[in-house]
């Protein structure tokens, strides 16, 4: 009987670990399925775009940046 005690240590370690990794894993969904992402196959036209209509570019540099990947 006195090995039950000796193994009851670790059986307190093993669910203390196996509950903090339910908690990150919930966690961890949570922030993967909240927070916005860019499209990771999003086109350089399209990021151009943005750009422009953030206002990092202006109109010029946009048509420029636009008729080059045009021809390439």
């Amino acid at each position: 009987m006195m090995w039950l005690g000796y193994g009851s240590g670790w059986m307190g370690i093993w669910m203390v670990l196996f509950w903090g990794g339910v908690v990150a894993l919930i966690v961890w969904g949570i922030r993967a399925s909240s927070t916005p992402r860019r499209d990771r196959t999003g086109s350089a036209r399209a990021i151009l775009e943005e750009r422009f209509a953030r206002g990092e570019i202006d109109r010029p540099e946009f048509e420029e940046r636009a008729r080059a990947l045009e021809e390439s």
